[in-house]
């Protein structure tokens, strides 16, 4: 399956069907009367969140969702039918955008949400609704309301409770292989990973959802690289795992330059708590690994750890998703107490 985290489409909710003008008419019955029914109401556009879809790839294909329109009202007092409702699957994390690409209209991160988003016009009425008592033999109907018309965005940002980043071959995808079930793609050249991968996390008895997206260069933020069109995708998280690649030379400016692009980026990404680990410390040795993480330290302050780990060995992996798993269950906690924390009622009298 591709993936898909952008896609624009068009919605229009059903017309409201037409009422319709007619009158009783049997053998032998004087001044029947009107029984021209009423139209029925256009169908809705309706969003529902779905946690089996991961993509919005469906959106490439199909762009234009039009409900249906209601059926015009008939004679003997016979109303017309209601359109469907067209409803409109999305994966979880799915935000709702305007037009201008910018306004979040909806964002929905609950499985199983639904909201009505375009309501269909209604129904027109017919004559048999005009009769009065001094008006019994009305000529009267009215035309259905015509229903709504939307451009919009879908944006997907992948709801995940920890992300990778780093620059381009620091061991992101390795280490989500080492410590989860996934099996993204892992090779010896840049920009291997072109779209975010997830895999679930089990530390002890907390699992979590952690999320590698394709690695950040210098600049990233002015559109270099991948740019950073894929960051979105770890705005959710509680944690983020900075994975720095301990072979390089400047370890220092390495993490600098992933840090800039974060805060460059926006979306509170550079307040996120952070987890720091050099990684591939197999290939230099510990002693080497060492010297780094103290020239790192050196720029970063003493009360900073640092992890050093192996993606490919295994080595301190562990440790590392130990350190994740904290403020994972400290989030989940704090969204815990506020669901659960009573409403105030409004309406109550204070005595």
């Amino acid at each position: 399956m591709k993936f898909l985290d952008e896609a624009k489409i068009y919605v229009t909710s059903g017309d409201g069907g037409a009422g319709c003008i007619a009158f009783r008419r049997e053998k032998f019955i004087d001044m029947g009367g009107p029984n021209g029914g009423d139209g029925g109401k256009g169908g809705d556009i309706i969003f529902e969140c779905v946690a089996a879809l991961n993509t919005l790839i469906d959106f490439r294909y199909t762009q234009h969702f039009k409900a249906q329109k209601g059926r015009h009202g008939q004679g003997k007092d016979r109303s017309g039918a209601h359109g469907e409702d067209r409803i409109i699957r999305v994966p979880v994390g799915t935000q709702i955008i305007d037009e201008d690409g910018e306004t979040v209209l909806m964002d929905m991160t609950t499985p199983g949400e639904r909201i009505v988003f375009l309501k269909g016009g209604d129904g027109g009425f017919g004559n048999a609704h005009y009769k009065t008592s001094t008006n019994q033999a009305p000529r009267k109907s009215t035309p259905g309301w015509p229903g709504e018309e939307r451009a919009l965005w879908l944006r997907l940002k992948l709801i995940a409770d920890a992300g990778i980043v780093g620059l381009p071959n620091a061991g992101k995808s390795t280490f989500l292989a080492a410590c989860s079930a996934a099996k993204p793609k892992i090779a010896d050249y840049p920009f291997t990973t072109l779209h975010p991968n997830l895999g679930v996390v089990k530390v002890d008895d907390i699992d979590f959802v952690l999320a590698d997206i394709p690695g950040l260069i210098e600049g990233a933020s002015e559109g270099h690289g991948l740019g950073t069109r894929f960051l979105g995708h770890v705005e959710r998280t509680a944690t983020l795992l900075h994975l720095i690649d301990a072979t390089q030379d400047d370890i220092v400016g390495a993490y600098n330059t992933i840090r800039n692009e974060l805060e460059a980026y926006g979306g509170e990404l550079s307040e996120k708590h952070e987890v720091i680990a050099l990684n591939k410390v197999d290939a230099i040795g510990m002693d080497l690994a060492k010297d780094q993480a103290k020239a790192l330290q050196k720029q970063l302050g003493k009360d900073v750890k640092i992890h050093l780990i192996s993606g490919v060995s295994g080595e301190n992996v562990r440790e590392v998703l130990f350190a994740m798993a904290g403020p994972i269950q400290e989030a989940r906690n704090e969204r815990n107490a506020i669901y659960d924390a009573p409403s105030e009622n409004p309406w109550e009298l204070e005595e």
